[in-house]
């Protein structure tokens, strides 16, 4: 019965507060950004050819890349973002896709694709069942940022900018958690949600089949085993 769902947000938008719920009702979260920073890591297919393009200048003392050294290249160089993506890219969906899996194996009924540009990128919104949004207001949106990072006005707002707007991602997205008002409102929106997606049945036939193939898989084990065993 498992289906993708992914969820978004902005800046400062809350995001995290709704993962936290989400976790603590027991369910499957992949944090892509967590992937992201592990397939940077030295000796990962990723960190090679970063170093290899990027050149070694963006070494930290203990081997690691730093990262604000390499965002402050790719920030400036459009062409080079380009580059880092077609390197990080490909690894970040191939960690994924083996996290999917083992949930799917798990008999999970959903996993949730945590995605900050879920909606920027809309490459991979094509394989969600289901997308979520976490949303607040602007001027809400504002004065946390300027808060959360000490930020003045001017700052924040450029940071804001850089991304869609959450309005716009909002006429995107299949769910939208209002994040504008207090804890309790915003846990309330979540349980409702997860009690949604709890009561679909979508892709039930692919569950099924993958745990099909995995006990067959299996059972070949098991005789090949006894068969040298004996």
């Amino acid at each position: 019965t498992m289906f993708l769902v992914g969820l978004s947000g902005g800046i400062a938008s809350g995001k995290s507060t709704v993962v936290a719920v989400l976790r603590e009702l027991g369910c499957a979260v992949i944090d892509a950004d967590v992937i992201a920073r592990e397939v940077v890591q030295p000796h990962f297919k990723a960190y090679r050819q970063i170093v290899h393009y990027f050149g070694t200048e963006i070494l930290l003392e203990n081997g690691e890349i730093d990262r604000e050294a390499l965002g402050n290249i790719i920030f400036s160089h459009p062409e080079k973002r380009q580059l880092l993506n077609s390197i990080t890219h490909p690894e970040i969906q191939k960690e994924m896709l083996k996290q999917i899996l083992k949930y799917f194996v798990l008999g999970y009924r959903y996993v949730i694709l945590d995605i900050p540009l879920l909606f920027e990128t809309n490459r991979l919104t094509k394989f969600m069942k289901y997308t979520v949004l976490v949303y607040c207001d602007p001027p809400t949106q504002l004065s946390r940022l300027m808060k959360r990072n000490g930020l003045s006005q001017a700052e924040a707002e450029a940071r804001i900018a850089s991304q869609l707007p959450l309005d716009e991602k909002r006429k995107l997205a299949s769910h939208v958690i209002d994040n504008s008002g207090d804890w309790e409102s915003t846990r309330r929106q979540v349980l409702r949600l997860h009690a949604c997606l709890e009561d679909s049945l979508d892709f039930l036939w692919a569950r099924l089949a993958v745990g099909t193939v995995v006990a067959g898989l299996g059972g070949l084990v098991y005789l090949l085993l006894r068969h040298f065993i004996s």
